[in-house]
Parts: C-alpha cells; sequence; structure tokens
C-alpha cells in the first residue's frame, strides 16, 4: 500500500460487490474505521487490523485515529457504504486532513443507487422516456436548498432516486405528484438492496406510502420513481445497437457481420 490513507465505497452490502481494489486493500490494512450498521460486517471477518466503528464517534474523534495510525505508519483505511462521493460526508474529513497535510485517496464503489437499479431489474434512463437521473433526499436534520425541493425536482420528470427519506413516504409522495408527477407514475421503494434481508415494494405514487407502511421500512431504503421503471418504457429502443444507424464502429446497416476483406 502506498502511504496514504484510502477512502474505500465498500458497496451496496453483498460483500461480493466490493471492487478488487477496494478489498485488496481493506485486506492489507493495520487500521480501519468503518461506517457501523451501513456496512456488511462480513467485509471484516477475519481480518488483523484495528477496527473502529464510526457510528459512535465524533469527526475529532474519527480523524484523530486515522491521523495518529497514520503518523505511527500505519495502513489506515476508512470505510464507507455504497460510493462515497453520495452523503458519504468525506468533505469534511477530507478537509481536516488537507489541513494535517496528510495524504488520502479514494476508491470509488457501487452506489446502493444502482444496486436498486440492479434488483429492480430496471434501466434508470429509457429512450425517449427519461434520459436523466436525480439523486436527492427529503430535508431532515441536513438541510436542503429550497432551490432542490422535492416538487420543484419533480418538474422535470425524470428518474429520481431519494434516499434517506423513506419515514417520510408520505410527504415525499405529497411533493412528488405537486410537482408534475402523476399518481400512476412507477415507484418502488427498495430495503437494504442486495443485504440477505432485503425488501422490494413496487407500485405507483397512488399507492407506493400505503404498500411502504405494513412493511415497516423507515430507514436503509431507497425511493425509486419514474416512467422508466415501467414496462411500458421498453418499447422506445436505443439508437445504438439499432441496424439502420450508423456510428464510429458501425456504418449503418453495412457489414455489420461481414468478413474482413
Amino acid at each position: 500500500m502506498k502511504s496514504v490513507i484510502h477512502f474505500i465505497g465498500a458497496g451496496p452490502g453483498d460483500p461480493e460487490l466490493i471492487t478488487v481494489k477496494g478489498r485488496r486493500l481493506l485486506d492489507a490494512a493495520d487500521v480501519i474505521v468503518y461506517a457501523g450498521s451501513l456496512v456488511n460486517p462480513k467485509l471484516l471477518d477475519g481480518l488483523p487490523a484495528r477496527i473502529h466503528n464510526s457510528a459512535s464517534m465524533t469527526l475529532d474523534q474519527v480523524i484523530e485515529v486515522m491521523s495518529t495510525a497514520f503518523k505511527a505508519g500505519k495502513n489506515v483505511v476508512r470505510l464507507h457504504t455504497g460510493d462515497p462521493a453520495i452523503y458519504g460526508a468525506i468533505r469534511e474529513q477530507m478537509i481536516r486532513l488537507d489541513e494535517l497535510d496528510i495524504p488520502y485517496e479514494i476508491i470509488p464503489g457501487v452506489s446502493s443507487v444502482f444496486a436498486v437499479s440492479s434488483v429492480l431489474k430496471r434501466e434508470l434512463t429509457a429512450p425517449e422516456v427519461a434520459q436523466t437521473v436525480i439523486i436527492t433526499r427529503m430535508a431532515g436534520k441536513t438541510p436542503v436548498p429550497e432551490s432542490e425541493s422535492i416538487a420543484d425536482l419533480a418538474r422535470h420528470e425524470s428518474t429520481m432516486m431519494i434516499l434517506l427519506s423513506a419515514a417520510r413516504i408520505d410527504e415525499v409522495v405529497r411533493e412528488l405528484t405537486f410537482g408534475g408527477y402523476t399518481e400512476d407514475t412507477p415507484a418502488a421503494v427498495v430495503e437494504r438492496a442486495t443485504w440477505p434481508e432485503e425488501k422490494i415494494i413496487t407500485g405507483t405514487l397512488r399507492d407506493i406510502a400505503s404498500k411502504v407502511k405494513n412493511t415497516g421500512i423507515t430507514k436503509t431504503a431507497i425511493i425509486a420513481v419514474g416512467k422508466a421503471l415501467g414496462y411500458e418504457s421498453s418499447k422506445a429502443v436505443s439508437k445504438l445497437y439499432d441496424a439502420g444507424f450508423s456510428h464510429g464502429y458501425r456504418k449503418g446497416d453495412e457489414g455489420i457481420l461481414k468478413d474482413k476483406e
């Protein structure tokens, strides 16, 4: 390992969904600070490293553990859930490490957003239906800018992946429909995508809230909404494999399967 602190995206839950590089660096770590119940503990099984659960730690304590270990010549890993670029709270940690002149690298991971797409067996974009994906959350203890309210974002009618908001599903649905989505817009709520205890609830904005209430889902879940999630969106097809469409690797329908001359 290089002499840097490694921030690693652990993936969404399935321990096999960490990247090869992330797994290698994790196995070689001397000190690991991991994101509590959000990271599958199986990723840590059998590791000889000193392991700290950041769920009960303050930012000062996290930085103290990492900086002390780094200055002692230890291989340090900060293990975050999914991909740390989304609601990972790594910005404040990087600022503090910059102030201490401690180098670090970020190893990306599989976001829970894309894990939800995989377990729903849906593309988040669909030709002529939705070509934009919005990742957002409801305002809570962490505020959201007024210009990024759910209702304002809903007017685009793109695919929306709403994190950290399942406990307020009624309010989310009200904001979505007020913003522009119709009640028959496909919607889903997925709790702990790719974990053994994964739950998948599907429906529309008309009934998704009542369905979710019956399951007791309140956290570690993503609300997905948009026309691209519906089967009917598959009727529009991409030009990528259209036999009559030319691009840099294929000239229309000429010689697609033809042997080289």
